[in-house]
Order: structure tokens, then C-alpha cells, then sequence
């Protein structure tokens, strides 16, 4: 078997080679290739120390953050490489980290302390593959497998646990049984992982089409690092709309929006907070009043611990706020929706409310589809009409205001919001006239 290389890989490659040294390249890369994919990054390993590799490229801009771990990242053509020394590491004190590494000159040794199969291979032109723990075969297979005992990979550093679900979302494979059993009883290492990079691997995790099924078989890690969803786990919801408790619908709506890490985070959080809202009537029908507004500040707090950038947060939150706000859809529901959220946000929130309609019973969906149908329709031919829910569309502005003689200032402001609340309660045409001649006449 052949992988393409890229020429400044080659290019590393036989420079160390030339030195005497081996070289291959290793990891994701290698992976990717044989998916057939085009790999993001490019990683090679060598026999070489750091040292060596750098007077190997005596004219390479080289950066030597990684030096302790026998990383450099050369330069070359404006793009890194990372190359690294055959190493094995030490024990892991904090569940995170090597507290030191052994530099070695045996490949197999250094492939040996990878996480997991598919990513401890490595490829060289003229000695083809090495793959001396069944990567391809798992590739083949569809299976994300580690390396040796799951359990001790995972005490090595406790980001392999998402790491791995991670892989499965994203290749739509299964994790192996000994695997998955470690990741399931060994979750509560993630406590010792940063938010920011809890948050990197769960908004990739949610970008693989194989996100729902793994929240179903996995729930363990994602209650760990949001305990918040913990109350979900196998809480009933006693109502005619819904087939699945609390969490099943959570993960079918998640499963609705697959491939968009945005939506799935919404998805993921719009009913967190029901269990903290449930009530059950006299006739033993389940309730969850007020539960958008309990589901938004638990997620706010999830999303600050995870250091969310503020334009996604906002936009989470605002979804999961609105998702179940507007039951029947009516030129002037519709109007008040793009008056509240924008456009963008407006067809966002159609997403989510058709993803949570989808993973409610299938005895009550068809007229809830055709009611979202509907409200579309109504967004489009709004739109198609240009018309006005906010104060820039507004057919006044505060210059003509200000032109009859009224003072400026917060009174302004709020007779021009007063107008737009007019227009989109349809009680009065987007007309000049017709807006001035309501105004009162202003004080003298």
C-alpha cells in the first residue's frame, strides 16, 4: 500500500534519513490517508533527538516550544511540522501530563504509548506501513480501540476519554467493549481536564454524525464534566407528547442536528432544566412549567465554566429561551419572532423546534410539522414583503422626530420602539404618514 505525501514532508523525511536517522510519518495523518481523507496536519516521528533534528535543518525557522516532550515545529513554506523523538513517558500524576519522557530508538516503543490503534500507526515511502497494534484492521472494522488497557491509557491522561468519543462521532464507529466499559468507569478523570479543551473536544464530538447514539451508550463523561445533566438520566416524562424520558429526547433532538456543533449544543441543553421543573397533575400527567427559563441559566452556567465565546453563548441561550415559546404561528407571532431574534436566529430557531418536534412521539409529530410548515412560510413571505421588525426597517426614524420638536433622548427611543410595536402588532401600516400622524403632539 502507497499514502501520498506531501513534497516538504517527503523533503523531512529524507533529510533525517540522509543523516542516518529514522523518520516516518505518524498518528492522525496516517489515519486520515487511509480513510482516504485529505489529513489537516502532518506529524512525523525520528530515531533523531531534538537536537539533532535541528541541525539536520540549519536554514528552517524552527520553534522550540515542545523541546522538553522532544517536539520542534519546523517551518517550512509558511506551514509547521511537528517532529518528534521516539519516546515513551512516565507516569501521569495528574491524570493530564507525563511527568517526564524517555527519549528511545525503537519506533514500536514509541506507537506503544499512543492512545489508540487508529492513531499509532506510522508510514514511510519505502518501508510502507507499521502497524504493529491492528490500527488498520479497527479502521477497516470501524472500531476505536486503545492501545494496550484502556483503563491505564486513560490514567495517563484522562482527555482520551472524549478523545475517543470523539473519533467515534466523527467516523461513525463503535467504540470497542473493554474500551467503552473504561470510559464509562473511569469518567470522573475528566475532572482534571481544563473547560477550554473539554469544550474543544465536545464541540467536535458534536460535529460527527455519530454524536446521538454515543450520548445514549455513554452518558457517563458528559455527566462528569456536566453534572447538570445528570437529573436527565432516566427521568420519565409522563406526557403524551414525549416517548422517551428526559434524556432520550435530549439525544434524539441532539440526533436531529448532527453535524452542526452549535445546534447540537443547544439541543444537548434545551430541557436541562426539566427535571428541576416537573410536576404531575392530578390525572398523573407530567408538567414542566417554566422549564426554558431554568434550562437557560443552567446552561449559561455550563457554557461559562466551559469559557463559551460570548457570540455562541448568546445564541445558545437565546434558542433554548425561545424553543418552546410560540405554539401557534400567525403573521403577527412570526412578525414579534423577527422583531425579538433577527433573521438568522429566527431560521435557527425553526431548526431547534423542528429537531425537538422529531424526537417527541411520533403520535402527535405530523400536525406539529405542519404547524412549523406553516410558521415558515409565514417567516418567507414576510421577508419577501421587506417587512419591518426592527428600527432601521422602521418607515420614521428619529430624525423625523426630532424634526417635529420632540427632545432628544430615552423619550425618543422609546416612541420609536413604541411605533415598531405598533407595526409588528399589525396595528398600524409601515407608512411615514400613517406613523407621524399617531405620534401625540410632542410637549412645548
Amino acid at each position: 500500500m502507497s499514502i501520498p505525501l506531501p513534497e516538504n514532508v517527503t523533503c523531512i523525511l529524507d533529510r533525517l534519513n540522509a543523516a542516518g536517522y529514522e523518520a516516518y510519518a505518524v498518528g492522525g495523518c496516517v489515519r486520515d490517508a487511509l480513510l482516504g481523507r485529505t489529513p489537516e496536519d502532518w506529524d512525523i516521528c525520528t530515531s533523531a533527538l531534538p537536537q539533532e533534528v535541528m541541525a539536520c535543518f540549519p536554514q528552517c525557522k524552527i520553534h522550540t516550544v515542545g523541546l522538553k516532550h522532544g517536539t520542534v515545529l519546523l517551518m517550512l513554506d509558511g506551514r509547521g511540522y511537528e517532529v518528534t523523538t521516539y519516546r515513551t513517558d512516565g507516569p501521569s500524576s495528574d491524570h493530564r501530563h507525563p511527568d517526564g519522557v524517555r527519549f528511545v530508538r525503537s519506533l514500536e516503543e514509541d506507537l506503544a504509548r499512543r492512545d489508540f490503534t487508529i492513531n499509532a500507526m506510522a508510514y514511510h515511502p519505502a518501508r510502507g506501513l507499521v502497524d504493529p497494534f491492528g490500527g488498520r484492521a479497527d479502521l477497516a472494522a470501524g472500531v476505536v480501540r486503545c492501545v494496550g488497557e484502556p483503563e491505564r491509557r486513560f490514567r495517563e491522561d484522562g482527555l482520551r476519554i472524549l478523545r475517543g468519543l470523539r473519533f467515534a462521532s466523527r467516523y461513525g464507529f463503535q467504540i470497542e467493549p473493554e474500551t467503552g466499559a473504561a470510559i464509562r468507569q473511569q469518567a470522573n478523570l475528566l475532572q482534571f481536564v481544563s473547560g477550554e479543551r473539554i469544550f474543544a473536544e465536545l464541540k467536535g464530538f458534536l460535529a460527527g454524525q455519530g454524536a446521538a447514539q454515543l450520548l445514549l451508550d455513554c452518558r457517563e463523561p458528559f455527566g462528569a464534566v456536566m453534572p447538570e445533566l445528570v437529573p436527565m438520566f432516566d427521568h420519565p416524562q409522563y406526557n403524551p407528547h414525549h416517548c422517551y424520558d428526559v434524556w432520550g429526547h435530549t439525544c434524539h433532538a441532539v440526533e436531529q442536528v448532527a453535524g452542526d456543533p452549535l445546534l447540537g449544543l443547544t439541543m444537548l441543553l434545551h430541557d436541562v432544566g426539566k427535571p428541576r421543573c416537573f410536576t404531575r397533575d392530578e390525572n398523573g400527567v407530567g408538567h414542566f412549567h417554566g422549564h426554558p427559563a431554568e434550562s437557560v441559566r443552567l446552561a449559561g452556567d455550563i457554557l461559562t465554566r466551559f469559557h463559551c465565546d460570548n457570540r455562541s453563548r448568546d445564541t445558545i441561550l437565546t434558542l433554548i429561551a425561545w424553543h418552546d415559546r410560540v405554539r401557534v404561528f400567525t403573521r403577527r407571532s412570526v412578525r414579534r419572532m423577527l422583531a425579538s431574534l433577527g433573521e438568522d436566529n429566527a431560521r435557527l430557531l425553526f431548526r431547534v423546534m423542528y429537531a425537538d418536534a422529531r424526537a417527541q412521539s411520533p403520535a402527535t409529530l405530523p400536525g406539529k410539522l405542519e404547524s412549523l410548515a406553516e410558521g415558515e412560510r409565514i417567516l418567507e413571505e414576510l421577508l419577501e414583503e421587506n417587512a419591518c421588525f426592527t428600527l432601521k426597517d422602521l418607515a420614521v426614524s428619529g430624525k423625523d422626530l426630532l424634526a417635529l420638536g420632540y427632545p432628544s433622548g430615552p423619550e425618543l427611543g422609546a416612541m420609536l420602539n413604541a411605533l415598531l410595536e405598533a407595526v409588528v402588532e399589525e396595528r398600524l401600516p409601515n407608512q411615514r404618514q400613517a406613523l407621524l400622524d399617531a405620534l401625540p403632539a410632542p410637549e412645548r
